[in-house]
């Protein structure tokens, strides 16, 4: 694992907190934000938490031939994002099992929610069969659990 750069940061309250700006591309003809854009929005936001863990997903890959990959995603629009508006990702980690990663993702403008996500996630091998997540990782993800979980 090694230390990366990123743009989000973790929290007082264990949740990781990341930047995201609406711009054009990121908008349909009306000025409102593609919906399927808040997927890449939650995935940008996941892989800088990891990069806050000191995790890198090349290097894991590398290493331990390892990856994760979404399983389960649910997701609730609340209301809609549009052109310009400064949003924030905000990361909790639910649950740590031998071979996933349960997350919440709630993506916000000034505090209140435009969507939220139910995320798992699932280690798979080289071969894309699922495989246990490295010692390592799990070291450092389960302080940020307990973290969280004690936060709320």
């Amino acid at each position: 694992m090694t230390a990366q750069a990123h743009a989000g940061h973790i929290a007082d309250d264990g949740s990781h907190r990341f930047p995201v700006r609406i711009y054009w591309e990121d908008t349909d003809a009306a000025g409102i934000v593609y919906y399927a854009n808040y997927l890449k929005f939650a995935e940008r936001a996941r892989s800088d938490l990891l990069r806050c863990f000191g995790i890198g997903q090349a290097q894991m890959k590398l290493e331990d031939d390892i990856v994760f990959v979404v399983r389960r995603c649910e997701v609730d629009y609340v209301r809609p994002a549009r052109l310009d508006d400064d949003l924030e990702v905000c990361t909790r980690i639910t649950a740590l099992r031998g071979a996933s990663l349960s997350l919440d993702q709630d993506v916000r403008r000034a505090g209140e929610d435009i969507a939220c996500l139910k995320i798992r996630l699932a280690c798979l091998d080289g071969r894309g069969r699922p495989a246990r997540m490295p010692a390592a990782v799990k070291a450092v993800i389960q302080p940020q659990l307990t973290a969280s979980m004690r936060a709320r």
